[in-house]
């Protein structure tokens, strides 16, 4: 791997309790009832180091920092790595994807 291809994106189930949030839901209005919601980010890191650091509340999102459950390791394996420049624009149109298939989202 090029240092050049060393970002990834990355899919965190959310608890369906993140529903509760206006602003969230706000985010989502075609959101199909029983359809996953999660959070797509962008790293330099690996997936599985940016989820703990979530968790832990480092340089976290509330949602997954609150809600996050696991990686949706399925949705982004096959994506990564990429350059910073391809990630940036990956996290949206995945975000936007999933969007599309009813998934509640919610990205940066």
């Amino acid at each position: 791997m090029s240092h050049a291809q060393r970002f990834n994106i990355y899919v965190i189930a959310l608890d369906k309790e993140v529903l509760n949030i206006k602003k969230f839901r706000d985010r989502n209005p075609n959101y199909i009832e029983g359809k996953p919601c999660v959070y797509v980010g962008m790293t330099g890191k690996s997936p599985e180091e940016r989820f703990k650091q979530h968790k832990s509340g480092y340089k976290a999102s509330k949602y997954p920092q609150k809600f996050g459950l696991y990686l949706r390791i399925k949705l982004f394996e096959k994506l990564n790595p990429m350059t910073f420049t391809e990630a940036k624009s990956m996290e949206g149109k995945l975000a936007r994807a999933l969007q599309k298939k009813g998934y509640a989202v919610w990205w940066n």
